[in-house]
């Protein structure tokens, strides 16, 4: 028998969107306000297609289900309701492509500190308040790429992602700053980029490096960062530790000198090491450890640890070790944001590949989380989320909009 064998039916086409399901233009026209000083930046001299623009039709994948994809915004931005109520311009996808690769995303950069500084704190740990110097917790997230982002070079030639290294303002529960980088870049030499003062630092493993600590002492900042169990220091005194560092789980506080004379930019300061004790939670459910799998294709196990030794190096001498151990618990709020935004926000999809494009988009999720924050008086979760997708897919009408943020302020109140 010849013949060609037949095709797999492919995946059914989406239906186009409908205009009345795009909403919110009242919220959109306020966020591009903010956005009215990146009015000049065009693409290219000869295209329609502004950067304030450009970043509206970014919110409106933010905060609409159904704009899901490139495609979908284009089709969107033919829809004459949309262009009226929106006061966006139609585009092509070429358009679109190529402005992400030449626009510059630091006119974002202000509007995310203008926004910051508006937000107050959101009274989540009080025992805290009192720091003199701002909680920011510091990690990254890698985001997977593809084959086309020449640029972001990751673990072989055949690899591609990009890393998004974010500082996070623990008590006030949003982003600070963002940067974008190559899979491959460390995350030590990005943050001593861009150190700044009067902060204390919160970090995990992942920023070992004496010089970076150092550098943070120098600026007049503070850290509290994760050490490795093997790391090498020499013990100059210990102290006793009062009932409240005990129940906190601290079983060691002791004043060190860290490294060896080798490394002499810790080594010749008194710094401080808290230890910490955490027991798991199946230890202390009295229930059968967990296995976790150790390689695929072995399908080897090994039982997950009943317990969690922390040892903490801060340069707060003064600072109860219960409290020590309260900061470092506090930079779980950063992984918690990173599922946030990968999860339910859904920033890390790939509406461009270029670096430039891909800040941009960034940039934008960090401004629709600063204005959840703003509009609700609390840090984002998916119920809010959802409820304001539905609103802008006009599921849900304004006065019901603005009934649901009243409950929310005064639940906080």
């Amino acid at each position: 028998m010849t013949g060609d064998a037949p095709k797999k039916p492919g995946p059914p086409k989406k239906r186009p969107i409908r205009a009345h399901e795009v909403c919110g233009a009242k919220y959109l026209r306020t966020i591009r306000k903010r956005l009215n000083p990146l009015r000049g930046d065009r693409a290219c001299a000869n295209r329609r297609l502004h950067l304030d623009e450009y970043t509206g039709y970014v919110f409106l994948h933010f905060f609409n289900p159904l704009l899901d994809s490139l495609r979908g915004l284009q089709q969107v931005s033919t829809l004459r309701r949309v262009q009226q109520r929106f006061r966006l311009p139609r585009f092509s996808l070429g358009s679109f492509s190529e402005a992400g690769r030449r626009f510059h995303p630091q006119g974002l950069e202000p509007i995310i500190s203008e926004l910051v500084a508006k937000v107050c704190d959101l009274g989540m740990h009080r025992h805290l308040s009192a720091l003199e110097k701002t909680l920011t917790a510091v990690d990254s997230t890698l985001v997977r790429g593809t084959a086309a982002m020449l640029w972001a070079l990751w673990r072989t030639d055949d690899e591609r992602a990009f890393k998004v290294h974010l500082e996070y303002e623990i008590l006030k529960g949003v982003p600070r700053r963002a940067t974008l980088t190559a899979g491959q870049a460390g995350d030590a030499k990005n943050l001593l980029d861009h150190l700044s003062a009067n902060r204390l630092y919160v970090l995990d493993r992942g920023y070992v490096d004496y010089g970076l600590r150092a550098e943070i002492l120098d600026l007049d900042s503070s850290f509290v960062v994760r050490l490795e169990s093997k790391a090498v220091y020499e013990v100059l005194e210990e102290r006793p530790l009062s009932d409240a560092a005990r129940k906190a789980g601290v079983t060691k506080d002791i004043l060190v000198r860290l490294g060896c004379a080798d490394s002499p930019e810790l080594h010749n300061r008194r710094l401080r090491l808290v230890e910490v004790h955490i027991p798991n939670l199946d230890a202390l459910l009295g229930r059968q450890p967990r296995r976790r799998p150790v390689d695929r294709k072995t399908k080897a196990y090994r039982a997950q640890r009943r317990e969690t030794v922390l040892l903490l190096a801060t340069d707060l001498l003064d600072l109860p070790a219960e409290l020590i151990a309260l900061i470092y618990r506090c930079r779980w709020q950063i992984e918690l944001f990173f599922r946030w935004f990968k999860i339910i926000l859904k920033a890390d999809h790939l509406l461009s590949q270029s670096r430039n494009g891909l800040t941009i988009v960034i940039y934008c999720a960090l401004i629709a989380s600063l204005l959840i924050v703003l509009w609700t008086g609390r840090k984002p979760t998916k119920r809010t989320y959802e409820m304001l997708c539905h609103y802008f897919a006009g599921w849900v009408e304004d006065d019901e909009w603005e009934a649901y943020l009243g409950r929310l302020r005064r639940a906080v109140a």
